[in-house]
């Protein structure tokens, strides 16, 4: 770099300016290098120091600021010029056929710029579209999990406890606010753990929301036409019926995400409508018979045991909080809600199903025989026919279909949402990201879906038995991700500004709380546990692969090396140089480090994070500063030793003249061609003026 451009700087210390007097191309013609230091007597100013004075031991040792600084030139003193120089190390390469070359990122480079009208520009465009984006208010997002989770009341009514059930959600309520207020990102709880844990952990939560969406949509639609086959005689296989309603609102989908939510409302609409209509119907039967069935029902169900009685209290709870299924749903396309809407989402969700649940097993328990209830066989429209007749029933039947269909809308916009944050993230590829033309809708990421939906389905042979039970802990699991995510929230990134705060004691009964529901449901059922396991294994392998896929190529690579054979045969001789070059141009996407100060500790610590989370070669570190501020003194400095000290990354330093602010960075990832998905940051602090999501960069340090 020349002498101009690192003493151009406004604000800069003295000390910066003259720790680069002097050009790394004199150095390397220097024989004796200089020792620059600040005269802690000057106040900062800077001045050649002479030789020192010998005494009868030798010379001064150097005072800590002159060795500091010492060791600072000395290491940019000796760095080679030559653009193809490597940076010298004495371990060999661990490839037999690759030189240390290979494993060389290339010199890092000082830039400063300043961003255009075009950049400008872009970065409105970003925070509009994002403004544009949220389109759902507090009932149309409440339709689109709320059909899930008034839905669940015609497969989870036989749990006689799951009033009780419903109840647990007054814990997860506040515990889902405080984690929107804070990171208001689609794609949760994975984006929340993404931001405060590493990326590995977060595959475990995105593994567990996938089973869990593609098993909402599954049971959802089998479960629609099992209540329809109980009630009329099918010109198909239920199973088909399942495909074809998977088919339907797979044509839904593609409508977009505001059309679909209107769809939802109409049908959560009529759903809410058509349980009143039970409700003063069943409360008018019961006048007129009196409490004689509810007598009898409890007479049939007395136990004499006090310790039988709690166990099936207990399993009754366990099995009835699987009635709530579709609340997990809601913060996974948080990005698509209006702004501090979603505590009003959770409310519309939760009173909704205490009520719907207390007065339909109330109602169930006064008019229907105990064990119809608890065969678990179309209870609501026996319960409807019982208290007005056939017609109702039918009424009943069909709302049920209609409810549990939009099921399967709940399950596959989640997942689209979640699909696309995995794409900004570069687990899956770009590809998820397209759009059509017209409704915006992700057609790839609903076509996946829905693919991956058939092949779990298929897997089971069509059992909505063996889907449902791993849909048991895949709910149960998802849940969980939610305290432990808030937990983890508040240890790692306890600075982050938020709108309310849940006490921990709250947050550690939740987690019992879940535990011992999982506990619960392995104990009453333990194929649940083999069931969710294998599904498990399965997706989390895929996405770790997909996220890992240039060591699972260096990995072949090594094999390959390890044959020398290979390297002579006409048909595998040009395999090494594919396998190379195709993890070369992996590693090419840069990324970028939004840095403060210079702080050594800290940059490693960012550096350390994206060399163990992202598979990249190029980190571009970012420090904004505006005219009137002083650029860090060291921070050059700091990124030349970083530089060397992580040979398989190239270290850039980019000193960008410009306001921190969300239209900023999105102008700057805009010139860089960086995704603002791939941009880091340390955790912002409660005087931050800027929404997080606003800005888009992943928060990756305290």
């Amino acid at each position: 770099m020349s002498k101009d451009a690192c003493s151009k700087g406004p604000g800069m210390k003295d000390a910066q300016s003259a720790l680069n007097v002097l050009d790394i191309e004199e150095y390397g013609s220097m024989e004796e290098p200089q020792l620059i230091a600040i005269d802690p007597q000057a106040h900062g100013t800077v001045s050649q120091q002479t030789p020192p004075v010998r005494n009868e031991n030798g010379p001064n040792p150097p005072t800590f600021t002159e060795a500091q600084f010492d060791v600072i030139l000395r290491r940019q003193r000796v760095r080679p010029t030559g653009e193809l120089t490597l940076k010298t190390t004495a371990v060999p390469s661990r490839f037999l056929n690759l030189t240390n070359e290979f494993e060389f990122a290339g010199w890092g480079t000082f830039q400063r710029l300043q961003l255009d009208s075009k950049d400008r520009e872009m970065g409105r465009q970003r925070l509009q579209d994002l403004k544009n984006a949220k389109v759902l208010g507090h009932f149309t997002a409440s339709a689109l999990a709320g059909n899930a989770v008034l839905g669940s009341v015609f497969y989870a009514l036989p749990a006689v406890v799951a009033e009780a059930a419903t109840m647990t959600l007054f814990l997860w309520r506040p515990i889902m606010t405080e984690l929107s207020s804070a990171l208001p990102i689609s794609g949760a709880p994975y984006s929340y753990i993404l931001n405060i844990s590493t990326k590995s952990l977060a595959l475990v939560g995105a593994t567990i929301l996938l089973l869990d969406f593609a098993a909402t949509s599954v049971v959802s639609a089998a479960t629609a036409m099992s209540y329809l086959a109980g009630e009329v005689s099918l010109p198909f296989p239920q199973y088909v019926g399942a495909i074809i309603v998977l088919a339907l609102f797979t044509l839904v989908s593609l409508s977009g995400i505001k059309e679909s939510a209107r769809l939802a409302l109409c049908v959560l609409s009529i759903h809410v409508a058509s349980m009143f209509a039970l409700m003063i119907a069943g409360v008018a039967h019961w006048g007129r018979i009196g409490n004689t069935q509810i007598a009898a029902n409890w007479d049939a169900g007395a136990l004499h045991s006090g310790a039988h009685v709690a166990r099936q209290i207990f399993n009754g709870f366990c099995l009835g909080v699987l009635g709530l299924t579709g609340f997990e749903c809601a913060p996974s396309y948080i990005g698509r809600i209006k702004p501090g809407r979603l505590p009003l989402v959770l409310r519309n969700l939760h009173y909704p199903a205490i009520l719907i649940t207390v007065v339909m097993t109330l109602l169930s328990l006064a008019l229907v025989p105990l064990d119809t209830i608890l065969r678990g066989a179309n209870v609501l429209s026996v319960l409807a026919e019982t208290s007005v007749g056939r017609w109702l029933r039918m009424w009943i039947v069909v709302d049920a279909v209609i409810v549990l269909c939009g099921g399967v809308l709940t399950g596959m916009l989640s997942a689209c949402e979640l699909f696309e944050q995995l794409a900004h993230d570069r687990i899956l590829p770009k590809i998820f990201l397209r759009e059509l033309p017209i409704t915006k809708a992700p057609y790839v990421s609903v076509i996946s879906f829905v693919s991956f939906c058939g092949v779990i389905y298929a897997s089971t042979s069509a059992s909505l038995t063996v889907v449902s039970k791993m849909f048991s802990l895949t709910w149960l699991a998802a849940m969980s991700l939610f305290p432990l995510s808030l937990l983890l929230l508040k240890f790692n990134r306890g600075r982050l500004p938020r709108g309310s705060f849940t006490p921990l004691t709250l947050v550690l009964t939740t987690l019992i709380v879940v535990t011992v529901i999982i506990a619960g449901n392995i104990y009453i059922d333990p194929t649940t546990a083999g069931y969710f396991a294998a599904y498990f294994i399965v997706v989390f392998f895929l996405f770790s692969a997909t996220q890992n896929k240039i060591r699972v190529l260096r990995m072949l690579y090594w094999l390959y090396d390890q044959y020398p054979s290979l390297h002579r045969w006409r048909l595998t001789r040009d395999w090494g140089d594919r396998l190379v070059d195709i993890f070369t141009r992996s590693k090419r996407q840069p990324v970028c480090i939004l840095v403060k100060s210079d702080e050594i500790n800290h940059l490693f610590r960012m550096i350390l994070y994206v060399s163990k989370n992202e598979e990249t070669s190029t980190i571009k570190v970012v420090h904004f500063y505006e005219v009137d501020c002083k650029i860090p003194s060291e921070l050059e400095a700091n990124a030349k030793i970083l530089d060397e000290a992580f040979p398989e990354i190239t270290v850039d330093l980019i000193l960008v003249q410009d306001t921190f602010n969300p239209e900023n960075v999105a102008g700057l990832a805009h010139r860089l061609q960086i995704p603002t998905s791939l941009m880091f940051m340390t955790c912002p602090g409660e005087s931050f003026p800027y929404p997080v999501a606003d800005l888009g960069a992943r928060i990756i340090s305290l």
